[in-house]
């Protein structure tokens, strides 16, 4: 028995359940980043009228003393709120009277922010009032919270941090529940925007919409006599983030380390089946090929069934998706990570201590678990209820990413694919599912069902944890750049099956199919991240682009070196161990 051949053999059924279970969620994610301006075609736009809805951090000093800082959202009329951040570009904030905004006065506002109340006239009406009194800027407090809770509009930025609001999940969705007074229809909507063939090119200054409650913390303090100074920005995203750089070498390194290892143990397996079959008798060397394998080989019928169950988990999440919901996830999350990264370094330390990794001990319901199994469980479990306890702390990411890795590298260990064909209707599959439920299910559902999921748009803006996530370091918006794992499980699956090749035909570097498949996954992802930015944030299947630098390549290539026909039907050698492994010991 091999060093990790020992853990597998008691835990790959557990770990293929935790496939099957997993599987189906791996798929929810999109590469997707919000953007600080959001166009809306459904909201009325007209000239004049027509700017696009961006969000607008609201810095504001109280007797001089810098206070929390807040996030509201532009109008469509009016001046671009712009990217200055210095204090000196502040201005004083003072209370509307009558506190609506909506009658002309004869009070000067020259050089202030004026603070107004939501209702009684339009928008537009308060704006123009305000600019007639010489204001810099408009206020409106919502007469409603106008954001969920979780996200507290009053969100602390500490350091460029938002200390409990995932900005990536609030850029894309924070935007909706801020509503204009009532179209001609009757209809609330949810913008800040002109009334129906009105224009607004005679206001020059910005308005910016706050939730109530932040609306209110102001309005207490200037009521209270302090002295309030408001400056408003919205800071530009920087098109590249340190962050994706540092999720593309994670995802590319995770395919790495679990290619090596899955073509590592097919060459040991290889080995140790050889030499058995030496030491049988040849009359019985037949039965010895029915010894059971840890390895779970996906044909063309599971190929189908996983994605069909993936599209029906998805649409069951996008329908019922809860807090309760959520909660089953992050434990189905938790005990594959324990799987994942128990498994990972049972493999390497008993690379250091054999003599524990070769010992083992009944544990009822378990069977035959080795010590190094027993001494490594309690850590795992220790880290992965750590991270499901404190999972909203800023350092959290660490923690999903160690399960998360270990957990993709254990998968791809244990599930392989057996041939070209097999990977096609999988690949291919997935290719048409990612497009499917970003960009075709908006026509069925009025949104985009992946989108909305990944967002956690049904469960206070936390989505599920099936990925792999970065902070945004230099992104003057916080957030995280993120990736999910079936855009990093299912591509692994064809590098891995190219790298076991490339061994058991003894192919060099340059002439075998790891260096090209490989190189083809780190290219698509490039591309995603690119289209990513050019798409102004807004989310983009990642396997739309991986897929054809992955399959693509290896097919190709394949069949211009002849060997298509032998990757496609055969691939890997099957039941009998390789002699080429063997000769390359």
């Amino acid at each position: 028995m091999t060093g990790n051949g020992g853990c597998l053999k008691t835990m790959s059924f557990s770990v293929f359940v935790l496939v099957l279970c997993i599987i189906s969620v791996l798929l929810v994610q999109p590469a997707w980043c919000g953007d600080i301006s959001h166009d809306d075609d459904y909201a009325p736009k007209q000239p004049g009228c027509e700017n696009p809805f961006k969000l607008v951090k609201v810095r504001n000093w109280i007797n001089g003393k810098e206070e929390l800082n807040y996030v509201g959202i532009s109008a469509r009329f009016g001046a671009v709120v712009e990217d200055v951040k210095q204090e000196a570009h502040s201005a004083p904030l003072v209370l509307a009277h009558p506190h609506t905004g909506c009658s002309y006065t004869s009070e000067k506002l020259t050089g202030n922010i004026v603070l107004v109340e939501r209702g009684n006239c339009t928008f537009t009406t308060k704006a123009q009032v305000a600019q007639a009194a010489g204001a810099v800027a408009v206020l409106v407090k919502n007469d409603k919270e106008g954001f969920h809770s979780t996200f507290m509009l009053l969100v602390p930025w500490l350091g460029g941090e938002a200390s409990r609001a995932d900005w990536l999940l609030l850029l894309g969705w924070v935007v909706a529940p801020f509503c204009s007074e009532v179209d001609s229809k009757g209809a609330k909507l949810y913008k800040m925007v002109c009334d129906e063939n009105e224009t607004s090119s005679d206001i020059q200054i910005p308005s910016v919409m706050l939730p109530k409650s932040v609306g209110r913390t102001l309005e207490n303090a200037l009521i209270a006599g302090k002295r309030v100074k408001v400056l408003l920005y919205s800071p530009r995203r920087p098109m590249v983030d340190v962050a994706e750089v540092f999720l593309w070498l994670m995802a590319v390194g995770t395919i790495l380390c679990a290619s090596l290892w899955s073509a590592w143990s097919a060459k040991e397996a290889a080995m140790e089946s050889y030499r058995k079959l030496k030491e049988i008798p040849e009359g019985f060397q037949n039965e010895e090929k029915g010894e059971e394998s840890d390895v779970i080989d996906i044909n063309i019928i599971s190929a189908l069934l996983f994605m069909f169950l993936a599209s029906v988990f998805l649409v069951l999440l996008y329908l019922f998706m809860s807090d309760k919901f959520l909660l089953v996830l992050i434990i189905i999350f938790c005990i594959g990570g324990v799987e994942g990264l128990q498994t990972c370094l049972v493999a390497l330390l008993s690379r250091w201590f054999p003599r524990a990794g070769g010992k083992y001990v009944n544990v009822p319901y378990f069977g035959a678990v080795s010590v190094l199994t027993l001494l490594v469980s309690p850590f795992c479990i220790i880290c992965a209820t750590l991270w499901a306890v404190y999972r909203h702390i800023s350092f959290a990411w660490i923690a999903q990413n160690t399960l998360g890795i270990a957990l993709i590298i254990t998968v791809l260990q244990i599930v392989r694919l057996p041939n070209i064909k097999v990977s096609t209707v999988l690949l291919s599959c997935a290719f048409f599912y990612d497009i499917f439920w970003v960009f075709i299910s908006p026509f069925i559902f009025k949104e985009s069902v992946m989108i909305v999921v990944a967002r956690g748009d049904k469960t206070g803006g936390e989505g599920i944890p099936m990925l792999l996530k970065v902070p945004r370091i230099y992104d003057p918006w916080g957030g995280y750049s993120i990736i999910g794992f079936g855009d990093i499980l299912l591509p692994g699956l064809l590098v891995s099956f190219a790298l076991r090749y490339d061994w058991e035909t003894r192919k060099s570097l340059l002439k075998g199919y790891f260096l090209w498949t490989i190189s083809g996954y780190g290219i698509g992802l490039f591309i995603t991240y690119v289209a990513l930015n050019l798409m102004g944030g807004n989310g983009q299947p990642a396997l739309l682009y991986v897929v054809p630098c992955t399959l693509g390549t290896i097919v190709a290539l394949s069949w211009w070196r002849k060997d298509l026909k032998t990757l496609w039907s055969k691939g890997e050698s099957q039941k009998l161990p390789s002699v080429s492994f063997v000769n390359t010991a």
